[in-house]
């Protein structure tokens, strides 16, 4: 009885985590520009992944894999972040001439708007 709840919790937690990655992946191919792409490679990508190692946590309960599945969703949340802010300072400093692109630029030097 506890078993079947458990699988059908993991199946569960699979499917909403493969479902996050393919939106992860459609936003990727339809977004304009790589600040949005960006998004859409971080956040649901990362949410996707945890979602999938937990319902594969369940799946393999009394395994010893467990523990490299916990090693790469805690590997994964830390540098998910900080590739994120790399690429995302790439891509600030490489589309500069595409100033449309957004309505408040905090990283604008004030003295070169006097």
């Amino acid at each position: 009885m506890i078993g079947n709840i458990v699988d059908t919790i993991g199946a569960i937690s699979i499917f909403l985590g493969a479902l996050l990655a393919l939106t992860a992946a459609v936003g990727i191919v339809r977004f304009p520009d790589t600040l949005r792409r960006m998004h859409a490679a971080t956040k649901p990508q990362v949410v996707g992944l945890i979602l999938v190692l937990m319902g594969a946590v369940f799946l393999l309960r009394g395994s010893v894999d467990i523990w490299m599945l916990v090693l790469v969703g805690i590997f994964t949340l830390l540098t998910a972040p900080v590739i994120a802010h790399s690429v995302g300072r790439v891509a600030y400093r490489e589309q500069r001439e595409e100033d449309d692109l957004m309505k408040i630029n905090e990283l604008e030097d004030p003295d070169s708007l006097l």
